[in-house]
């Protein structure tokens, strides 16, 4: 497939997930990314060590990057910085606020004699406000978000299990230098791209937040049920497996009501409606516990599928890894090689970049970049 970015140059001062997650789609899709890390290298080097001795998160999040180490508080660092970023296409950056602005390497400033520089600053409550200077991360932005109080059990609220917040924003970020990228090709001109956690976030809060606008009342906790639909949850078979299904039409439930748990002709007018099965929730939940205790999971899925219901298994991660929809690729450091789950790319991307050593690429960047 042509590579289309095989000319953009993106420069990232980037750490953690949100930007890595960015820039590692735009390393995807063919640009240059020039990762510049501190001495100490990007802390999520040292999150874990559960990838043959390196980091689940950046082994997921750097491939195909170059690796600079560079000091902002160093002033020949800075030229260099500002001279890499003079011949980019996008700067991406997620340092906590202000911090750039000290060294003239803000968006705002590069921009005034950059115009056609794409600038890309993410943070954790966005730049003004009450919340603009506090740090942020992920599972403290579930929280505030009110996130933390949709997922759980009844009993008790929990995180998302993965880093949504830092990924939905990582994703936003990516979606929105690609518009701005397109801008540039018709106008010539640059944009300023301000995006936070907390925003990107609260906007998948959408129907909670509405729900809540408009009837003052909040969804609550449900664990693997739904709040508003009935039947929707996980159910234990006689062999101990949990299938978790969902009733979405008249349809689907005469087909499920007749053929799986059998409701009575006496019981029927209590579940004829969905409004109905809402309000019977807890006695219907029950009549499925008990008929669902009396089958096998194969004999279960065999009938949703001849019912044409959607079901799935309540999978562990060790079930999810061998899945047999999942695909797997390979990213590779130095002679290592590592599997993972490959993102959804362009005509089914085989190959991806390898992940740079801390500062390997210093060297060819400080020479190609000279100051001097």
């Amino acid at each position: 497939m042509k590579n289309y970015f095989k000319d953009k140059l993106i420069v990232s001062i980037e750490q953690a997930v949100a930007a890595p997650y960015c820039t590692a789609k735009l390393a995807d899709a063919g640009a240059r990314v020039i990762k510049v890390e501190r001495k100490e290298g990007d802390f999520a080097r040292y999150y874990d060590d559960f990838v043959k001795g390196d980091s689940t998160y950046f082994v997921w999040l750097n491939r195909g990057k170059e690796s600079l180490v560079a000091n902002i508080k160093n002033n020949e660092d800075v030229k260099l910085l500002k001279k890499i970023i003079s011949k980019a296409d996008v700067f991406v950056q997620n340092l906590g606020p202000g911090v750039l602005k000290k060294v003239g390497l803000d968006s705002s400033t590069l921009r005034k004699k950059y115009h056609s520089l794409i600038t890309c600053d993410i943070s954790g409550f966005g730049e003004t406000g009450p919340y603009s200077k506090l740090k942020a991360y992920d599972l403290l932005v579930q929280a505030e978000t009110a996130l933390c109080s949709l997922t759980g059990t009844p009993d008790a609220p929990g995180r998302v299990g993965v880093s949504v917040c830092d990924i939905a924003c990582g994703m936003n970020a990516y979606s929105l230098i690609l518009e701005a990228l397109i801008k540039k090709e018709f106008s010539g001109k640059g944009s300023a791209i301000k995006i936070s956690l907390f925003e990107s976030l609260s906007e998948w809060m959408n129907v909670p937040f509405l729900q809540y606008f408009y009837t003052k009342s909040a969804p609550k906790r449900v664990g693997l049920s739904h709040p508003s639909i009935v039947p929707y949850g996980a159910f234990l078979t006689k062999d101990n497996k949990n299938i978790l299904f969902s009733i979405q039409n008249e349809r689907e439930w005469r087909a499920f009501s007749k053929e799986i748990i059998k409701v009575s002709k006496i019981s029927e007018s209590k579940y004829k409606t969905p409004s109905l099965r809402l309000i019977n929730k807890e006695s219907l939940n029950s009549l499925i516990t008990r008929e669902f205790s009396k089958l096998s999971s194969n004999i279960l899925i065999k009938k949703f599928k001849k019912l044409k219901i959607a079901f799935g298994l309540l999978n562990s991660i060790k079930d999810f890894s061998n899945h047999p929809q999942l695909k797997k690729s390979y990213v590779t450091k130095k002679n290592k090689k590592f599997v993972f789950v490959p993102p959804v790319t362009i005509e089914n991307k085989k190959s991806f970049g390898k992940i740079p050593e801390l500062g390997e690429h210093s060297l060819k960047i400080r020479k190609e970049f000279k100051t001097q």
